[in-house]
């Protein structure tokens, strides 16, 4: 086992709160169960405590790491692996094609702070053809958008885009003492699992995000209001939708029929 890098005050432009807790640690490291033959792509780092466990299996493991000063440590701490490589880049803007090899898939895993999770997932979502699956800590609370259900308050356009091309699993819960410093939140584990055959061959995906993106802009509004101009009552009763119904209690398949209904 390699020393950890050398301890780094975290800084809040950043949003960095460093894992510290070791059982916390194994227990990422086995949902994650790295083997030597896969490429592993870790998002933020930081001071090394997953980087060690990704690193010991032998798998290919890329680092995305967009604070400059922890570079030095986890190059000293991790470059004795020969499949480690380093790459000093903002993930929102880290070119993921470029990592996947001919017939191999990627899989992704991170501690994302939450003011670059979700335009990181739905970064990510495009990608999906090249991802095995993802692993990422987050806050809670988009965790539990991720996986949500219709009927509640969490359901809405993050889960159904998620949902819509992978299985997602909330894994477990991570209580702020188990970070340094403590965020003022509790944090989730959750896996997202790419379909490698869509439960919707058919379904256009442009058209899903249009729909689903009028559907939900005022929440307390029915699917009439908030679809208006891309539907009307009368093709909403026709799919079994009440058209003084709101967003929420739409499941995923209504939501694929509006979206083929529309038109472009």
């Amino acid at each position: 086992m390699t020393n950890p890098p050398p301890r780094h005050r975290p800084r809040k432009r950043f949003g960095q709160n460093f894992l510290r807790d070791a059982a916390v640690i194994d227990r990422i490291a086995d949902a994650v169960h790295a083997r030597a033959a896969q490429h592993l792509v870790e998002i933020g780092p930081g001071q090394g405590a997953l980087t060690g466990a990704l690193a010991a299996s032998g798998c290919r493991l890329d680092v995305i790491e967009l604070d400059r000063d922890l570079v030095p440590g986890l190059l000293a701490a991790f470059s004795v692996y020969p499949r480690f490589r380093l790459h000093s880049q903002d993930v929102l803007t880290f070119d993921f094609a470029a990592l996947a090899r001919a017939g191999q898939t990627l899989r992704v895993v991170g501690n994302l702070p939450y003011n670059i999770a979700t335009p990181l997932i739905f970064r990510l979502l495009d990608h999906t053809a090249l991802l095995q699956d993802m692993h990422f800590m987050l806050q809670r609370e988009v965790v539990e958008r991720l996986a949500a259900a219709p009927g509640g308050k969490n359901w809405g356009r993050l889960g159904i885009m998620a949902q819509h091309l992978c299985a997602v699993e909330h894994l477990f819960d991570v209580p702020p003492e188990a970070f340094y410093p403590p965020p003022r939140v509790h944090s989730a584990v959750v896996r997202l699992t790419p379909y490698r055959a869509s439960p919707w061959p058919h379904c256009d995906r442009a058209r899903l995000r249009r729909v689903v993106q009028a559907a939900f802009a005022q929440r307390r509004k029915t699917l009439r209001n908030n679809l208006k101009g891309l539907i009307d009552d009368a093709s909403l009763a026709s799919l079994g939708i009440d058209p003084g119904a709101r967003a929420e209690t739409l499941e995923l398949a209504k939501f694929i029929e509006l979206a083929n209904r529309i038109d472009d």
